[in-house]
């Protein structure tokens, strides 16, 4: 199996040829992509044009009590987008607004451990396994009564995602997933990488240290930890303190340091799972393909896009209409530096 770090090793099917551009994106559709009708071409927003959430809300969930942002018709087409580390829903601040004004209900819940979800024991083990936060987001779906949405996501939320469509197909009407096909493989991340990729992770090995763990409980070490790691995986995104500052509020939560520290030893087979997700990792680790509508997205400038960027190196694990784009000077933070481009993705896939 393939995740993040290690899928530009993969040997994969080679995408269609045909380039689009939109707001500085390329696009290489698939020779299998077929389209039921046109989608609607958004507005251009410039990033940074919203700066809050009209709505804000909360809702216990599974094992949480989960905080969300808002945007659209309560009975529009559902839209989840997830976002990743260390980040928060302001990643898609300028998406939302995009996907409300076509109709969409458009939800981004707050990942455990930040912002204002709180696990509803404090008995619960900190867990954050692949598995267990993918269920978060299912139990958020059943307390919402909804029973489909198009789910798109990056870092942490592109896993989430991808887990979702793989094993509840049902649950998912569409998907789109920047950097492709991201489930983590246990035994795949035991292997070394080349440096220059070992390199780009050098967080979650100091993450694996005592030392890693207290600065990530110490706010103003976590504040500065976290900054760096938004200036060297965006180097082209120009963004000001207050931007980050929105954002960093989050990783106030109580259980911010324990699930971030978890997660990456998790992935490193330095922290234990729970028994009780072992089916679902057992499932994931046969790499299931995802067969629902998708759109894969790579960041140009993202130090975790395995050149060149096409999406080749995972195409073989989608197996059902498709398309690939690449977006040219945009780093890691994609959805929250060219947000255009992700709503307009998440609208295309919807008439795939």
């Amino acid at each position: 199996m393939i995740n993040r770090r290690t899928f530009g090793k993969a040997v994969g099917l080679a995408t269609g040829a045909a380039v689009a551009s939109l707001a500085g994106l390329q696009a290489f559709p698939s020779a299998s992509a077929t389209t039921r009708g046109a989608a609607p071409r958004l507005p251009a927003v410039t990033r940074g044009t919203h700066t809050s959430f009209a709505s804000l809300k909360q809702v216990k969930a599974g094992l949480l009590d989960i905080g969300y942002a808002e945007a659209g018709p309560a009975r529009g087409p559902v839209v989840i987008c997830l976002h990743g580390w260390p980040y928060d829903i302001h990643s898609f601040v300028d998406v939302a607004p995009l996907l409300a004004a076509q109709g969409y209900r458009v939800i981004v819940p707050y990942l455990r451990g930040h912002g204002t979800t709180r696990f509803l024991s404090s008995k619960t083990f900190r867990n954050a396994q692949q598995s267990a936060i993918a269920l978060d987001i299912i139990a958020l779906m059943d307390a919402l009564k909804i029973d489909k949405a198009l789910l798109a996501g990056f870092d942490w939320g592109s896993r989430t995602a991808d887990i979702i469509a793989a094993l509840w197909p049902q649950r998912c009407k569409a998907l789109v997933s920047v950097s492709g096909y991201v489930i983590t493989n246990l035994e795949a991340n035991l292997e070394p990488l080349p440096p220059k990729a070992e390199y780009a992770w050098w967080y979650q090995y100091y993450f694996a240290t005592e030392r890693g763990l207290k600065a990530m409980e110490d706010k103003s070490k976590r504040h500065d930890l976290t900054r760096l790691v938004w200036d060297t995986v965006s180097p082209t995104w120009d963004f000001d303190d207050a931007t980050f500052d929105r954002t960093a509020a989050a990783f106030d939560n109580p259980d911010y340091a324990a699930i971030v520290i978890h997660n990456y030893r998790w992935r490193l087979s330095l922290a234990d799972g729970e028994r009780r997700y072992d089916g679902l990792e057992k499932r994931l680790a046969d790499r299931p393909v995802i067969k629902v509508p998708t759109i894969t997205l790579d960041a140009e400038r993202d130090p975790f896009t395995a050149p060149p960027g096409d999406g080749s190196s995972y195409r073989n694990m989608f197996t059902g209409p498709y398309e690939h784009r690449t977006l040219a000077g945009i780093g890691h933070n994609l959805p929250q530096e060219a947000p255009t481009a992700f709503a307009q993705a998440v609208v295309d896939v919807d008439h795939l």
